[in-house]
């Protein structure tokens, strides 16, 4: 349950130790997901996962930047034990899109 983060992010709400949070609370989430999937290679904690992918999702987006080892271990992982699950592949390719969108070119 996510019921103790969303109680310290909304006291946090206007703190500017919020983005702080945030970004721990998404390396949380990250480092979770490894050891999920390293540990139950067979999508046993389906709803546990998908309930953390969400959540994963939305901290992309509000923080917009992951430490590059917790991203290195996620996608590795991810890909090794859930290549065939939906939520991930979609969550995946949102945090591609945020992550690695076009740089304007210095040429112009």
């Amino acid at each position: 349950s996510w019921a103790v983060a969303d109680a310290i992010s909304s006291v946090l709400k206007d703190s500017e130790e919020l983005h702080s949070w945030r970004r721990r609370l998404l390396s949380a989430c990250m480092k979770g997901l490894v050891a999920m999937y390293s540990s139950s290679k067979d999508e046993s904690k389906q709803e546990v996962e998908r309930s953390m992918l969400l959540r994963l999702e939305e901290l992309l987006c509000l923080v917009g930047e992951v430490d590059p080892d917790d991203w290195c271990s996620l996608v590795k992982t991810g890909l090794k034990y859930r290549y065939r699950d939906e939520t991930f592949l979609k969550v995946l390719n949102v945090a591609i899109q945020l992550l690695y969108k076009k740089e304007p070119s210095l040429s112009q």
